[in-house]
C-alpha cells in the first residue's frame, strides 16, 4: 500500500471533529408574537373559568381577613386594616395567577399534550418559547391583580393617581413568578411533586411578604429575610403606589423584582432546553 493510500485510510478511520456550535440567534419578535397569539386563541376558550378562580379566591381572602381581623384591628401603619390587606392581596393575586398556571400548565403541555414539540418544530427556539409563555402569564396575572383593589375601593379605599402603575408592577411580578413556575416544571420528577413546592415555597412567600400583617412584628431574622422575597417588594411597591407613602424609595424594590425576573428567566430557559432538546 502506498503512503498516500495509507494516510487517506487513516483520515477516513479517524472520527471527524464535531461541527462548531452556532451562536444563538437573536430573539425574533415574529416568533414571540406567534406563541402569544396561540396563547390568546386558547385563552378565549376557557377564560371564564380561569378568570373566575383568579378573581374570586383573592377576593375571599380580602373579605375574610379585612372584616375578620379588621373587626379587632382598626388601623395598621396609619391605614385602615381593610386598606392594608386590600393592597397586600394584590401581590397574592398576582402570585397565584402566575406561578400555578406556569407550573401545572407548562408541565401538562410538555409531558402529556406535547404542545411544545409542535411549537419547536416551527422556527421558534426555547428562549422565545419561554419568554412568550412567561410574558403572557405575566400580563394576565397583572390584570387579575387589580380585582382586590376594585373590591377594596367599593369598601372605602381611595387610591392616589399612582395606582395606574399597579398593573405594571403586577406584570413584572407575574413575569418573574411565571418564569419560576416554568423552571420548576422542568425539574420536578412528577406532577405530584408540586405539592412540596406549594407547601414549602409558595405559601411562605405570600405569608411572609407583609400581605396580612406588618413584618416589623416578626422576629428580626424573619423581617430581614424579606429582602430576598420578591413578593415583599411587590407589596411595598403596590402600597407606595396606592397611598403615595412619604419617603418610600421604589428603586430598590424595582431592582429586586428585575433581578428576580432575570434570574428565573435564565433558569427557565436552561431547564426547558434540557428537557425539550438536550
Amino acid at each position: 500500500m502506498s503512503a498516500s493510500s495509507a494516510s487517506g485510510a487513516a483520515r477516513a478511520a479517524s472520527p471527524s471533529p464535531p461541527p462548531p456550535r452556532s451562536a444563538p440567534r437573536r430573539m425574533e419578535l415574529r416568533a414571540l408574537g406567534g406563541v402569544l397569539h396561540r396563547e390568546w386563541v386558547v385563552f378565549t376558550r376557557y377564560w371564564r373559568s380561569t378568570t373566575f378562580s383568579a378573581v374570586v379566591e383573592p377576593t375571599i381572602f380580602l373579605l375574610a381577613f379585612g372584616f375578620g381581623i379588621g373587626a379587632l384591628v382598626a388601623e395598621v401603619q396609619g391605614m385602615a386594616y381593610l386598606d392594608f390587606v386590600g393592597t397586600g392581596v394584590v401581590a397574592m393575586a398576582v402570585l397565584f395567577a402566575s406561578v400555578f398556571p406556569a407550573m401545572f400548565g407548562t408541565y401538562v403541555k410538555r409531558r402529556f399534550q406535547h404542545t411544545y414539540d409542535g411549537i419547536l418544530a416551527a422556527p421558534i427556539d426555547v428562549r422565545e418559547l419561554v419568554t412568550a409563555e412567561a410574558l403572557w402569564i405575566g400580563v394576565r396575572s397583572g390584570t387579575y391583580g387589580l380585582a382586590p383593589l376594585l373590591v377594596a375601593s367599593a369598601f372605602g379605599l381611595r387610591p392616589g393617581w399612582a395606582v395606574l402603575l399597579v398593573p405594571l408592577i403586577g406584570i413584572l411580578t407575574g413575569f418573574g413568578f411565571a418564569a419560576m413556575g416554568i423552571f420548576l416544571s422542568s425539574v420536578v420528577p412528577s406532577i405530584d411533586s408540586f405539592g412540596y413546592v406549594i407547601s414549602a415555597l409558595v405559601t411562605p412567600l405570600f405569608l411572609l411578604a407583609g400581605t396580612f400583617f406588618p413584618l416589623e412584628n416578626l422576629p428580626g431574622w424573619v423581617a430581614a429575610g424579606a429582602v430576598v422575597n420578591p413578593l415583599y417588594h411587590t407589596v411595598e411597591l403596590v402600597r407606595g403606589a396606592v397611598f403615595g407613602l412619604a419617603g418610600a424609595s421604589p428603586l430598590g424594590h424595582v431592582l429586586g423584582l428585575l433581578a428576580f425576573a432575570a434570574l428565573m428567566w435564565t433558569a427557565a430557559v436552561v431547564g426547558m432546553r434540557r428537557v425539550l432538546i438536550d
